[in-house]
């Protein structure tokens, strides 16, 4: 894994636990070289991005049992990949953002100002 530090260069935060995220489903949006879609942004998810996501093939709100994952609503936090992200700012749907728990790795390849401009409050996981 890559150091985990968070993109205003603190300690990386956890995402979410219920439902637990992250690419190495550890709650935290930690990369690494096996993690090739750069699972790094923790993200608050909102009915407008989980539809623009269906709508690309990646429907995110359907339970996938045999990866113990439950389907996402409205409100859940998820490490999502930095180009989906980047993606969905573009088509104007994309979600918040928990900068404290967005990995650096996030910044090779969304900028820090539009990470910013879709900042959160950091609620607790």
């Amino acid at each position: 894994m890559e150091p985990s530090l968070n993109v205003l260069g603190g300690p990386l935060e956890p995402c979410s636990m219920d439902p637990l995220t992250g690419f190495y489903r550890n709650g935290c949006c930690d990369t690494g070289p096996q993690d090739r879609g750069s699972h790094t942004v923790c993200v608050i998810t909102t009915a407008e991005f989980l539809a623009m996501s269906a709508y690309l093939g990646n429907d995110l709100t359907q339970a996938r049992p045999e990866f113990n994952f439950p389907g996402l609503k409205p409100g859940d936090r998820w490490c999502l990949c930095a180009a989906r992200f980047l993606q969905a700012a573009q088509e104007y749907a994309a979600p918040q953002v928990v900068l404290e728990a967005t990995h650096i790795g996030a910044l090779s390849v969304v900028p820090l100002e539009l990470l910013q401009a879709h900042a959160a409050q950091s609620p607790s996981p």
